[in-house]
Order: structure tokens, then sequence, then C-alpha cells
């Protein structure tokens, strides 16, 4: 019987110590279409060269297996193309975990920055260095989003269990802010990768975190089982803990990003199969409040 008990023991602690430390198992893709007549071969050399600095990187310092790996996908467009080495475009960042007993992968995170402009010279080595600014930028981003993936799916499994790597990509946050590059310094936007990082790492609207827990680890990764509305409900209240954002919600970042990654999703829960134990009607006013745009096609189908 202790034995049994220190392995439990054993094993709950290995399991708080890997669940968020995760790599990435990345896509890159690098569009140009937009920047007529120019040498394409940098560009694909780049998206190499992403890929490689990405899925090569030891981000964590674990070493694990790749179904073990969070699957990400960073999709950049050049707009501009200011000088040989220097290009201007934006950037999509998405990631995705696996949800319990099922085939299904749940969004972690879904972001569209608009404020990408960086340096580049073909075939130079990419390497992350996080006590200061690399100077072009590219290695900057990149590596911000990567921990901002680590902290999102960190969370997703252990409340606040993403804190390490969210410190990460504050720090790189910080490291990059008076450098002449757009997208930092939170002053200049309410949607920019400052704002970003200083609301997740805000205590005073930390509710947000905590309601990103509960949704997947006591929602979501129960969903599969027979009996669904244990999991609806739990994923229900979580959802009403958002009910503390609804005056100032336009206003900060971290929400829209949650709002836009998972809207979708949350319509489908309770779209399919029964809702009884789910104040549905609460829950459809709510969602009618912070996001106006889907009632028609999604809060009113709500049945």
């Amino acid at each position: 019987m202790r034995m049994k008990k220190l392995l439990y023991i054993i094993c709950a602690l290995f399991f708080a110590q890997t669940a968020f430390s995760q790599e990435l198992l990345a896509t890159v893709q690098i569009n140009n279409q937009q920047i007529a007549g120019s040498n394409t071969q940098v560009f694909r050399t780049l998206e190499k060269s992403l890929r490689d600095f990405i899925n090569n990187t030891s981000w964590t310092g674990k070493k694990l297996q790749n179904f073990e790996k969070i699957k990400c996908n960073f999709a950049v467009v050049i707009s501009e193309r200011p000088s040989n080495n220097s290009f201007k475009g934006s950037i999509v960042v998405q990631a995705t975990r696996p949800v319990f007993n099922s085939q299904y992968e749940t969004p972690l995170m879904n972001i569209n920055d608009t404020n990408f402009t960086f340096e580049y010279n073909e075939n130079e080595n990419l390497v992350f260095n996080e006590r200061q600014f690399s100077g072009k930028n590219l290695i900057d981003v990149i590596s911000f989003y990567i921990y901002t993936i680590l902290g999102y799916d960190g969370d997703s499994y252990q409340l606040k269990g993403g804190q390490p790597w969210f410190d990460k990509a504050f720090k790189i946050a910080q490291n990059s802010q008076n450098q002449n590059y757009d997208g930092w310094n939170q002053i200049e936007s309410q949607r920019n990768r400052g704002s970003l990082i200083s609301g997740l790492q805000n205590e005073n609207t930390s509710t947000l975190r905590t309601v990103y827990y509960s949704y997947h680890r006591s929602g979501l990764d129960n969903l599969a089982k027979q009996d669904q509305n244990p999991a609806k409900k739990i994923i229900a209240e979580s959802l009403m803990q958002l009910k503390f954002y609804e005056n100032n919600f336009q206003m900060n970042y971290p929400f829209s990003v949650f709002l836009e990654t998972k809207s979708t999703e949350i319509f489908n829960i309770f779209n399919n199969g029964p809702n009884t134990s789910v104040n549905i009607s609460e829950l459809k006013t709510l969602m009618s409040t912070f996001s106006p745009k889907d009632i028609d096609t999604k809060w009113d189908k709500w049945k």
C-alpha cells in the first residue's frame, strides 16, 4: 500500500514537472506574393531557417517525443521590402493542444500581429539570447511568441502553470522596447505584443487565466466522457466568471485573444448534445455581450 502511494506521488510530481514544459512541433510559411519581382530564394531560406530555429532550439530544457510537442503554426506575409535585408509585414501565430481521450485538438491561441518588421541576411545563423535584444527584431518576435505559446499551454494543464514561460516572454518584451520597432510598447496600442504580455502578467485581471485552466483541464478534458453534462457545466461556469470583464473587455487584449481563439469552439460545445446542466440563456446573454457580431451566426442558435 505504501509502495502504491509512493508511486502515485512520483507520477504526480513527474506530471507537474512535464505537463507544461513541452517543446514545439511547428510549421512555418513565408508568403512573399506582395513583393513583385523580388528574389524569392531569400524567402525560402528564411522559411527553412525559422522552422529549424523554432523546432531545434531547446526552449525549456526538456527533450520530448514528437507526440508530446505542441503543434503550432507561424504564417508570415511580407508586404514590403524597404531594402535588400529589411522586411515588413504581418505574422499569424496559432497553437493547439490535444484534448484527453479524444482525437480533437483545441486551439490555445490565434493571434494576427500586423506590426512585424525585421532584418534578415540570407543564410545567417539564428540564435536566441534571452539577455538582450538581437538588433534585428526577427528572433525577438518569434521567441516572444514561442514562450507565449508555452505559457498558454502550461496554463491549460495547471493553474498558472505557464508562468515561467510568460515571464520569459515578458523579459523579451522588456528588452525589445525602445528599439525602434513597432509592437513592443503597450503605450502605442491596446493590441500589440507589449499589451498582450502585460495583460497576462497583471494580477488584477488574473481571472482570465484561472478560467483558462478550468475551461481546459476540468471541462474540455472531460468532455469525451459518455455523460457530457458535468463537463459542460464546468465549462459554462468557467465562462460565466468572465462576467468580471463585462465593463472593460474591449480594453483587454488577452481577453480579445481568448474570445477570438475560442468563440467557435464555445459555440460548438453547446450546439451539440444536451445542455440540461447549463443555464444556456444566461450564457447566451453573456456571449452576446462579448461578441455581438456572432449573435445571429452563433449565440441565437443555442437551444
